[in-house]
Order: structure tokens, then C-alpha cells, then sequence
């Protein structure tokens, strides 16, 4: 496809992952929810699938981690269901991440050091830029360097173009932490369902032990009652063991992918000054 006599480099309808689903992606590296909730539910079923097909050929009942998402009531369902789907939320945020930082290898501004950026080369950036992606309002890094060209005409001095782009760099940060606030959410459900696992275990525990001091006469009674018992003990710690490590595992994977975003955001920093800020001649900045 070609435009300007440059050819598409970059083209978010065909390369953004929910794109391909045939939904609007979400901005930047932000997710599509109705995405994320149909691979929630995929995984989940795909989770619970491999478990019933292991059982094919192992004991489910001989290995208690199996046994704790099955015969646990009905949170372990639940913690599964919001672990997978978190973890779709950051599987569709790491690939949309992989595509913004493609832009970053871009040849947008010439490379030599006698370039200088002015108001009439900065029409053949902006003509470029259109000619390497179908739209750079798609990409964190070429949003910024158009929205700082787009108005050079407006600025009077480099240091206005440096506020644009701090500007539009504080806004992208914040945009990034809010794109993480589904997942957040999911963190603070899941150990809440673990513990309401925990009540309902404990509930079913002590409500079997009343039984005991009831049925005492007989040995064989009182041993069908401790097995109530401990089988409300196990739902009680089994949910709440559960919903900690799945919960662990999220934060710890959310945690390195937001290391990964902010470390990005960082190179369009440093991208922006040395091949904007640092190539800016305007005529404005040397008039008395």
C-alpha cells in the first residue's frame, strides 16, 4: 500500500490484536473489554477442560490441588474465572504493547545531523508520518510528535513545543496507569472471594461440629460427623490458598508488564527529545 511514495509501515487496523477480532481496539495499549471477557471465559473453559481430561488418565481425587477447584463450592469457579480473565487483560496489553513500541524503529525524522526541524520541514514530517502508518493517533510516540508539529505554526518558542510534550506525556502516563484499573479490581475480588470461601467453609464446619455434640452415642456417627468437619476445614483454607496464589501470580505478572510500559513511555521520551526538541529552529526564538 503505498502514499506519498513511502510505504506502510504500520497499519493498526491489520496489526492491533483485537482489531483482528473485528472490534474497535481499545486506545493505545488499553483493552477492549468485551475482548478480554470472551478469552476470559475461553481460558477458563480450556482451564477446567485440561483438568477433566487429565482425569481421563490420573486420579483427580488422589491429588488435592485438583480437588480444590472442584469439590470447594462454587469460589473457586469464580477465582478461576477472574484470574483468567486478568490474565486476558494482560495478554491483549503485552501484544498492544509489542505494537507501540514498532513505532519506535520508525525513520519519522531524518537521522543526519545537519536536519533541522522547522515550520516548513516539519509539513514533510507530518507527510511522512501519514505515509508510514494509516493513523499515528493509534501510536503513543507519533501522537505526540503530531500533536507538537500539528501547532508549530502556534509556537513561538522550543520551550512551548517542550511543554506540549510534557504535556502529552503526563497525559499518557495517565493513561497507562487507568488502563491497569480493571485488573485492580480483579486483584481486590479475588482474595475477597478466597475469604468468603473461608466463612462459608468455616460456617459448614461449625455447623457439623453441633451436629457431633448431638450424635456422640455412637463411634460410627461421630466419625461421619468429624468427616463434615474437616471437609468444611478444607473448603475454608483450600479457597482462601487458592485466591491468595492466583492473586499473587497476577500481581507479579501486571507488576513486569507495567515495568515493561513504563520503561516505553520512557523511550518516547527520550525519542521525542533527541529527534524534536533537540532538531527545533524556529524563527521566533532569535528575534529580540
Amino acid at each position: 500500500m503505498q502514499n506519498n511514495g513511502f510505504v506502510k509501515v504500520l497499519q493498526w487496523e491489520k496489526s492491533d490484536i483485537e482489531e483482528k477480532f473485528g472490534v474497535s481496539g481499545g486506545k493505545y495499549t488499553d483493552v477492549n473489554i468485551g475482548v478480554t471477557l470472551f478469552l476470559g471465559i475461553a481460558f477458563t473453559a480450556f482451564f477446567y477442560g485440561l483438568i477433566f481430561a487429565l482425569n481421563e488418565f490420573i486420579d483427580i481425587q488422589a491429588f488435592p490441588v485438583f480437588d480444590m477447584f472442584f469439590n470447594r463450592g462454587f469460589t473457586p469457579y469464580a477465582i478461576a474465572f477472574f484470574s483468567c480473565w486478568s490474565l486476558s487483560i494482560l495478554f491483549i496489553k503485552w501484544r498492544k504493547l509489542k505494537l507501540q513500541k514498532e513505532a519506535l524503529t520508525l525513520m519519522v525524522v531524518p537521522q543526519t545531523a545537519a536536519f533541522e526541524l522547522t515550520q516548513e520541514t516539519a509539513r514533510d514530517i507530518l507527510s511522512r508520518m501519514y505515509g508510514l502508518v494509516d493513523d499515528p493517533g493509534h501510536f503513543v510516540l507519533l501522537n505526540r510528535i503530531e500533536r507538537a508539529l500539528a501547532n508549530l505554526r502556534n509556537i513561538g518558542m522550543i520551550s512551548d513545543v517542550s511543554e506540549v510534550l510534557r504535556a502529552q506525556a503526563q497525559n499518557d502516563e495517565d493513561h497507562m496507569e487507568s488502563s491497569y484499573g480493571i485488573v485492580r479490581g480483579f486483584l481486590w475480588a479475588i482474595p475477597v472471594l478466597g475469604f468468603i470461601g473461608t466463612v462459608l467453609g468455616l460456617s459448614r464446619a461449625i455447623g457439623s461440629f453441633g451436629t457431633v455434640l448431638i450424635q456422640s452415642d455412637g463411634l460410627d456417627n461421630l466419625k461421619a460427623s468429624l468427616q463434615e468437619i474437616t471437609s468444611g476445614l478444607s473448603v475454608a483454607f483450600d479457597t482462601t490458598l487458592l485466591a491468595l496464589v492466583f492473586a499473587l501470580s497476577i500481581q507479579l505478572i501486571m507488576v513486569g508488564l507495567k515495568k515493561k510500559e513504563e520503561s516505553f513511555l520512557d523511550e518516547c521520551n527520550d525519542y521525542c527529545h533527541a529527534n524534536i526538541i533537540s532538531k527545533l529552529r524556529l524563527s521566533q526564538d532569535i528575534l529580540p
